[in-house]
């Protein structure tokens, strides 16, 4: 008899984002004539840059001529990417990062949900509430979490970040394993520092535990003094795992490439204390479960850290960062509280006691205007709503019109 991994039985029903596309599509439905503006899902809309565009048709070009044509790449990634990521994203900020500790996947999704692969099932894992379902939910899969009660899974260390504590995760009360961060945050758009991402590091070293950091939105950052990576913290190369994605940064949403850094001194441990590389356990599940990222996907990614990819990409983040200042601007008018926004795509709206599914259903329903509700991302994420600045400008000031009326 077949049987079921009996796991993924204790999981909500329904991805947040699936359960959101189905209102909305049943909406669309019985309204018709109404013209729905997404502000949900954290999905780009602007065209790839035109450097990016040139190199994918070169790499195109490459696999239609048998003397340029390339087969099976290698599972981590081409050298040419990995050395422009390498000196680019890292060494420049004075990250000590090499081109070997970079691995070429298809998103920091698919990363971030593979990774914990690689972990024991019984160890404690501490993840911030509100957050991104996928850390949560690829570990329910993996039967680490145990039951779901009252909103909650009871083997899960979670990290309130609410108001109070300027929505950062603070350190845990009680030893744990493992931790997911992620700054810029997704969903909350705040930041973290230098001071508290050292926090992070020096309890990980002091309690051999290991940080996953996922800085998917790192491009946002305009102000100088953040840490666009956990590298830049002095001793994470031995405690913590970085992933990062072109989808936000270069509209990668539908090509997909993104990478994961690996320090070669990142340790797990036996049973009998003993140390292993995680480099090289994740080079093992790589070569063995992934066949690399497309070589024309692959060319375009590289064409990012040209002088034209730089400027054009940066082109791209300034326009939805400036998207996200008209939602702010509306949401004082209005005489709501956020947070994010300044070095985020993502505004963190409090919902003045209206529970989010109830404010997700008003935008809906009297705008035509889709957002997120926080309660998707966790019980602390119920009082908000998370507006995406993912969109045309003309629709985002139209939404904001929209939603001045619906509730004046």
């Amino acid at each position: 008899m077949i049987r079921a991994n009996e796991n993924y039985q204790k999981l909500k029903a329904s991805y947040l984002f699936s359960d959101i596309a189905r209102r909305v599509d049943q909406f669309q439905k019985e309204n018709p004539d109404i013209r729905v503006i997404r502000l949900g899902i954290g999905d780009v809309t602007k065209a790839l840059p035109p450097a990016v565009v040139t190199a994918f048709h070169k790499g195109v070009d490459d696999m239609a001529d048998d003397a340029t044509f390339r087969g099976y790449g290698p599972e981590q990634g081409y050298a040419f990417l990995r050395e422009k990521i390498a000196v680019h994203d890292y060494q420049a900020r004075g990250a000590d990062i090499s081109a070997d500790e970079i691995f070429v996947s298809d998103g920091a999704k698919c990363d971030t949900g593979n990774f914990q692969e690689l972990f024991a099932g019984d160890i404690k894992i501490a993840i911030p509430d509100p957050v991104y379902p996928v850390y949560l939910d690829t570990n329910v899969m993996a039967g680490r979490t145990g039951e779901f009660v009252d909103g909650r899974y009871k083997d899960i260390v979670y990290l309130d970040c609410i108001k109070e504590n300027r929505f950062l995760p603070q350190l845990p009360e009680t030893p744990v394993d493992l931790i997911y961060l992620c700054f810029p945050n997704n969903p909350t758009g705040t930041c973290a520092s230098k001071a508290d991402l050292a926090q992070w590091v020096d309890y990980a070293r002091k309690n051999h535990a290991l940080i996953l950091f996922d800085a998917a939105y790192e491009s946002f950052i305009r102000d100088a003094s953040l840490p666009r990576s956990i590298y830049e913290i002095d001793g994470a190369r031995e405690v913590a795992v970085e992933f990062r994605s072109f989808s936000k940064t270069a509209g990668f949403t539908g090509t997909r490439c993104g990478f994961t850094v690996v320090p070669k001194e990142c340790r797990v441990f036996l049973n009998n204390g003993e140390t292993v590389s995680l480099h090289g356990l994740w080079n093992r599940r790589q070569s063995t479960k992934f066949n690399g990222v497309s070589y024309p996907v692959q060319k375009a990614a590289e064409a990012v850290y040209t002088r034209e990819g730089q400027a054009q990409i940066s082109e791209l983040t300034a326009g939805y960062l400036e998207n996200a200042d008209i939602i702010g601007k509306t949401m004082v008018d209005l005489g709501f509280e956020y947070v994010g926004g300044d070095n985020s795509p993502y505004i963190w709206v409090d919902g003045q006691g209206r529970d989010s599914w109830d404010f997700f259903d008003l935008l809906l329903h009297k705008a035509g205007v889709v957002c997120t509700p926080g309660g998707g991302f966790g019980r602390c994420g119920s009082p908000y709503i998370r507006i995406s600045a993912f969109n045309s400008r003309e629709n985002v000031v139209d939404a904001m019109t929209r939603m001045k009326e619906a509730l004046k």
